[in-house]
């Protein structure tokens, strides 16, 4: 077999013990690559004349010959156009005398957004004309040459970042938006990021990168999982929700310090993960211990009630009546819980009769309690201890969207506070059976190690080594330290979590065989860009995200597939009006 000596090269010098190899060998393959490519222009391939990208051009190409393609961003009295590429505009002036008619021709009646190419020269925009909003605003190319490379046919939107298109226009369309220059900024940072990341942790830190499997099995507990059938009767793949156990499995392998941009594929609807906060919740159960409100006295009867609330700051200045109904339905619809709002002006309870029954003494206690002022609301709610505390925590970002759409500044996005949030509990009750215990993070946490006693006789009160970092009110990442002993594991799963311990037994088996103490965390990259570039959602730094609902809008995913397609798989598709028609027989 032929080895070009380019790739001779690269391949002793990776052969090498990694500190024998120099950086000469670096060297001398780039200055190979470089020669080969100068040799001659390949005659598969006609687009490789380009000498710039519209870009790079400045005052100190002028005089220069060039030539460039790229999208007609617009064209102004058929005199100018700006051309743009992926590096940026560059103004072209469309010749205008008889001998280059053919010239103007193409280049006045291509549509905005066909493709062409131009040769020219760079020479100096006209003193006063230059444009210092421009990175190329000094110079403009004179053509001499055009080729249209491809038309364009009428868009669905026009890509300016001023023209106003719904996310699912945007999203059916996604080829066109990337086009657009939020998205390429978007996409670009994201990859600097993602290079600056694997630089700090191989270069610097002796991180290895490894690439797990996509293809493994269904695992307890954690998200939703997708299945893949495979062509064994029965028998399914899972797409991993997270790499966790290969990172366990990398650990006891000796590869202590691991890392991946690794995809995780879970079957749950999307959202835009923006999770601001702009003040507390404060119990205040005691304040209406000999409360009158029939709500209050029925949620403080029960062992886990408690009356919550939180404090809107001007909230009786920025929101509307219609917007305090809103919080009420939504509270009613998600929670089926009641939201009691206070003014502290009592005139201004709107549709809330109940306010009525609270005493003076209690209102005053409220403003001492929550330091709230003259235009201030106070969101009120009551039940069980976490059911209370998710919905103010959804309505206290639903409220801080609210006041922002009215021009209060709650939020500065040049800011970035992070903070560590600790001492989460080992399980957490099953909301459909209370007496069952499901992992609060993921089973494999170890419990802190003061808390070990506590498994065998209250499991609920055991902490976790779990930690989550926070940026701006947003979850940005997550891990544990994590169980390294067999026998813990295993009473972990089987007695308190009552899991069939088979579907882990290779790992348990691992663990068996001297496992170190190991732990870990897992970034949200999504969203940590997200947050950097400012978006408002995290489809808006993914290249070709899924709606809401899980859907590929721009090639109708997932689509169905023919029965005989699915005969090797042993699936049969049985359609709800199937199953109707079985019942009505």
């Amino acid at each position: 077999m032929y080895f070009p000596s380019w790739l001779s090269q690269l391949y002793r010098g990776l052969s090498r013990p990694i500190r024998r190899t120099t950086q000469p060998i670096w060297g001398s393959l780039y200055r190979s690559l470089l020669q080969s490519s100068q040799r001659r222009i390949p005659e598969f391939s006609s687009f490789v004349v380009r000498t710039n990208t519209c870009g790079e051009l400045r005052s100190s190409h002028l005089g220069q010959e060039v030539t460039l393609c790229g999208w007609i961003q617009y064209r102004r009295q058929n005199t100018f156009l700006v051309l743009r590429d992926f590096d940026g505009l560059v103004q072209v002036i469309i010749p205008q005398d008889e001998s280059a008619a053919s010239v103007k021709k193409i280049l006045c009646e291509a549509p905005v957004e066909s493709v062409v190419q131009v040769s020219g020269t760079v020479i100096s925009r006209p003193a006063g004309q230059e444009n210092p909003k421009m990175p190329t605003g000094e110079i403009e190319i004179k053509v001499k040459t055009a080729e249209l490379l491809n038309a364009c046919k009428k868009l669905p939107f026009e890509i300016k970042n001023f023209v106003k298109k719904t996310e699912a226009l945007r999203l059916q369309y996604r080829y066109l938006d990337l086009r657009s220059f939020q998205m390429q900024y978007n996409l670009r940072l994201r990859s600097q990021m993602v290079m600056k990341m694997r630089e700090y942790l191989c270069n610097l830190h002796g991180f290895v990168d490894i690439e797990t499997p996509t293809l493994f099995k269904r695992t307890p507990g954690g998200a939703k999982e997708f299945l893949v059938p495979s062509r064994e009767p029965g028998k399914f793949y899972s797409l991993p929700q997270s790499p966790q156990q290969f990172k366990q499995l990398l650990m006891v392998g000796g590869l202590d310090r691991y890392f991946q941009v690794a995809r995780c594929y879970r079957d749950e609807g999307s959202r835009p993960d923006r999770q601001p906060e702009f003040t507390q919740i404060i119990d205040i159960s005691d304040v209406f211990r000999n409360t009158e409100i029939g709500f209050l006295q029925d949620a403080l009867s029960k062992p886990h009630g408690t009356v919550k609330a939180i404090c809107i700051p001007e909230g009786a200045k920025y929101l509307k009546r219609k917007d305090i109904e809103s919080i009420r339905n939504f509270a009613a619809d998600h929670f089926n819980q009641e939201i009691l709002p206070v003014f502290l002006n009592a005139n201004r309870n709107w549709n809330s009769p109940v306010a009525n029954f609270i005493m003076e003494s209690q209102r005053l206690e409220l403003i001492r309690l929550m330091e709230t002022q003259e235009e201030d609301v106070v969101l009120l709610t009551a039940g069980e201890h976490n059911k209370a505390c998710s919905l103010l925590g959804k309505l206290r970002l639903e409220c801080a969207d609210l006041l922002e759409t009215r021009g209060v500044v709650l939020r500065d996005p040049t800011l970035f506070s992070f903070l560590w949030v600790v001492d989460f509990p080992l399980f957490l009750p099953k909301e459909e059976n209370p007496r069952e215990l499901e992992s609060a993070h993921h089973p494999f946490t170890a419990p802190h190690p003061s808390d070990i006693h506590l498994l065998y006789t209250e499991p609920k009160k055991a902490r976790s080594q779990h930690y989550d970092l926070v940026l701006n009110g947003n979850e940005i990442g997550g891990g544990s330290i994590r169980i390294h002993n067999a026998e813990l594991q295993r009473y972990i799963l089987a007695t308190l979590l009552k899991e069939d311990v088979k579907m882990l037994s290779h790992l348990l088996q691992a663990l068996d065989y001297g496992a170190p103490p190991h732990g870990g965390i897992a970034l949200g990259l999504d969203r940590l860009i997200c947050l950097v570039t400012g978006s408002p959602s995290i489809r808006d730094v993914i290249a070709f995200p899924k709606s809401f609902r899980g859907h590929d809008l721009m090639s109708n995913t997932p689509d169905s597939v023919p029965p005989e397609e699915l005969k090797p798989y042993h699936i049969r598709v049985s359609k709800p009006t199937d199953s109707k028609a079985e019942r009505a027989h």
